[in-house]
Parts: structure tokens; sequence; C-alpha cells
């Protein structure tokens, strides 16, 4: 009789994962596992209407402008309302914050007004939403932390206000030529593809490290002249004015979550400096609570290092919602040469 074939690989789904890292951790109790896989399912609804945003009536502006005064996409609209009607009404959460809305995001008093909730949520909808007309690829990006208000009382600003080191999950998906979720709960970075035809995220990233060589650097030269002399050093060192007289190869996409998703799987820097020429934007462009701690805390996760350019991002303490902050991340030596030149060359931050 024919022996039957041995599978030695295993189908893995995110749920299953999630399951099994909880496992791991004695005090657990699934709160935190439950809101990751509500991500993971705003993920999949995301991803429906991205892949066919050119056969619906979901591309194009609303014509309102949000708090950081761009023009909210239709999808920018539908990714807020999706993450948060799934989450809204789990008692999970004390409270939420997007990049999409000037105050903190309180629980319906009808839910419990995040009075049972253990933890907070801050989310970035769509990353990139300016690149959808064009086909370029987006993402959305989520921070959480565990609430800092007593259990009992409604969540406050305070509890969105916490430095990234305080994180207790953190990550992003991506909709691309797939559709990717990576996250880390402290136990290492992992990634998942979703597959169309089963409906689900199945693990194909497992235990991501950030290179140890690297390829490639990402940063808008466009603004080269508006930045500090450090940074514009820096810049020449990694195109070649360095030691070994090699450079990396350029490449960037201009949507966060794709630059650093490459990044991370290839080795390489992304980083947006402050503009100093620029009043307005004298602290960078990128978010503090949505963008930078959330990303920086992936990065490290996998070997790697995000900072300002003069302190770890991690350790910011936030004095505000919608705080900006320049960014550095990427490979651990690429952005420490990146401090290295800053504190030798400039007086100001950069």
């Amino acid at each position: 009789m024919q022996t039957p074939p041995q599978f030695t690989d295993t189908f893995v789904t995110i749920e299953r994962f999630i399951l099994e890292q909880e496992r791991n951790i004695p005090d657990a109790t699934g709160v935190l596992s439950d809101i990751l896989y509500d991500m993971a399912l705003a993920a999949k609804l995301i991803a429906s209407h991205t892949t066919r945003a050119g056969l619906a009536d979901i591309l194009g502006s609303t014509g309102v402008e949000n708090v950081q005064g761009e023009i909210v996409q239709r999808l920018d609209d539908f990714a807020e309302r999706t993450i948060y009607r799934l989450n809204d009404h789990t008692r999970r959460l004390a409270v939420m914050a997007s990049e999409e809305m000037e105050d903190i995001i309180p629980i319906p008093e009808r839910f419990g007004g995040g009075k049972d909730g253990k933890y907070v949520l801050i989310y970035d909808p769509l990353d990139g939403s300016s690149n959808i007309d064009c086909n370029v690829s987006v993402g959305t990006i989520f921070a959480i932390y565990r609430r800092k208000s007593p259990i009992g009382d409604c969540g406050t600003l305070e509890d969105c206000l916490q430095p990234g080191r305080n994180l207790a999950a953190a990550g992003y998906i991506i909709y691309g030529s797939s559709t990717m979720m990576v996250y880390s709960a402290g136990q290492g970075v992992n990634g998942f593809t979703l597959d169309p035809h089963v409906g689900e995220f199945l693990l194909s990233h497992p235990n991501i490290q950030v290179p140890a060589k690297s390829k490639y650097y990402s940063v808008n030269q466009g603004y080269e002249r508006q930045w500090s002399p450090g940074v514009q050093r820096y810049t020449r060192w990694l195109q070649g004015e360095n030691e070994t007289g090699k450079g990396l190869s350029m490449r960037y996409i201009g949507s966060l979550v794709a630059d650093f998703h490459r990044n991370l799987l290839d080795g390489g820097v992304y980083y947006y400096p402050a503009d100093i020429k620029n009043p307005a934007k004298p602290q960078g462009k990128l978010r503090l609570l949505c963008e930078a701690n959330p990303l920086a805390f992936l990065v490290e996760q996998a070997g790697g290092y995000a900072s300002d350019g003069r302190r770890p991002i991690l350790d910011i303490q936030p004095t505000s919602l919608h705080q900006r902050v320049p960014l550095y991340i990427g490979s651990r030596d690429l952005v420490e040469k990146a401090e290295e030149f800053i504190r030798e060359m400039d007086s100001v931050p950069a």
C-alpha cells in the first residue's frame, strides 16, 4: 500500500498565531488578542475597498480638511469609520485617537463610556492616502497602550499621551500587490499575508529581523536645501562619501508604510528630517503618536532603531495628541550614524 504523503508545513492563521502568543503570557486575559484580531478584520474590510477603488465610487476627496490641514479622501473616511465601528462597542478600550480627529475619540456611553476598557487604541486609518488616486501602496498604522486612568473612569487624553516604551502592541497593514499585516506584541515581529480566496491572514514572514546588510535609503531629496548641515552631510555619506566609497541605492515611494515595509525586509533607513527653513515645521512632519511610535516599536523588536536625530523615539514623552517629530528609522547602524552627524554639526534638532 502506498504511504500517504507527510506534510510538515502548517497553515498558521493570524487568529491561531495570536492565541499561541497569548499562551506565552501567564497573566494574559485575551483582551489584547481580541483587539489585534479586530484590527485584522478591519484590514480585510479596508482591503476589499482599496483593491477595487478604481471600480467603485470611492476614489477622490470628500472636500473636507482634517485636523492636519489635509484634504480627506473618501477611502480615508471609510477606513476611519471602519476601525472606529469595529472597536467602539467591545468594552475593551478606554478611549481611541485618530490622525484624522482633532480630539480624543471617547467610547459611547451606551457601550460603557470606556469605563471598563483596559486598553487605548491610536491609529492612522490610511497613511499615504494622497497616493490613492495614483494606485500607490497605502497603509494603516496602529498603536495599543494599556490605560493609565483608573478602571471605572472614562478614558482621558493622558491615556493617549504615553511614550512609546509603554506600548503593549503595534502594527501596520499595507495594501499593495498583496495585503499584509505586520505586528508585534513585544515578542518579535511577524507578518501575515491575506489570502483573498479564503479571506484569512496567513503567517508568511515569521520573526522578521532587519537584515545586517542595508540596501536602501529613503528620503524626499526635493527638500534637501531645507535640511540642516548635519542631515545634508549624512545624506552624502549614505550616497558614498564615506570611508568605503560605497553608497546605498535610493528608493522613495512617498508612502510611509510602504517605504518602511521595504526597508524592514531588505535593510536600510527611512528619514523625514525637520525643515529648518520653515518655521511652521520646525519639529518635522510625521506624527509621534500614530506614526513614529508604533513603527519605532516594531523596528526595535526587529533589531533596528528609531530616533528623532538626537534621542530614541520611544523615549519621547508626548505633550499633545498631534505632536510632530523628525524621524530616522531602520537599520541601527545607519540611524546611529545620522545621530552622529547631527550631534557634531547641528546646534538645533534636525
